[in-house]
């Protein structure tokens, strides 16, 4: 089965000469006895083919493959609603410049439906939010906490240099929702805070 995933948001890795150093990726990631089988060859910059095999699916889930953007470069699983189903987040990095964000990661993330089959989980574009994006110049860093995705970033403010920001850290933690309409689930924000450093 393919199919061309569309639930892409874009976020931003601190990552120096990330790109070139990528290499082919082949892991299987699981909670329990189920999980996922990831693989992409990451030969190209902008785009490459990423294959995941669900792992103690039932028997109708088959391997899905679809084209990304960039080069994969982390896959972990996490029962992100608490189901006791493993959901799979995958973080690519390249593809290209947006502005004066650089090193561009995008987020693909999909959801269990009881080992059955998966379906896709939208990640928000911070920069579509008015107040998150105050400061935003990317250098994200994303950590997994008891079924949330914990995102932290410096803030920029006006003046401030690229290697200079003097805003502190903004914190977004978020957690997964079901979708308007059914059909799959989205990351919504939970909360915010920022801290001094």
């Amino acid at each position: 089965m393919k199919f061309k995933i569309f639930f892409v948001a874009f976020v931003v890795f601190s990552f120096n000469n990330i790109y070139s150093q990528i290499r082919k990726i082949d892991t299987t990631i699981v909670i329990g006895k189920a999980g996922y089988k990831v693989s992409c060859n990451n030969k190209a910059a902008d785009k490459n083919l990423l294959s995941i095999k669900p792992i103690g699916f039932e028997g109708g889930s088959r391997e899905a493959q679809f084209y990304v953007r960039g080069k994969v470069i982390r896959a972990e699983v996490e029962d992100f609603n608490n189901d006791g189903f493993p959901d799979l987040i995958i973080f690519t990095a390249g593809g290209d410049q947006i502005g004066d964000l650089v090193n561009v990661v995008y987020v693909y993330a999909i959801a269990s439906a009881e080992n059955k089959s998966f379906v896709p989980i939208y990640f928000p574009d911070i920069l579509d939010d008015p107040k998150l994006r105050i400061g935003y110049k990317g250098h994200d860093e994303y950590s997994l906490m008891e079924g949330t995705l914990m995102r932290k970033f410096p803030v920029y403010n006006t003046g401030d240099s690229t290697n200079n920001p003097t805003g502190g850290k903004r914190i977004v933690r978020y957690k997964m929702i079901p979708s308007e309409g059914g059909g799959g689930y989205k990351f919504k924000v939970l909360s915010t805070y920022a801290v001094k450093e």
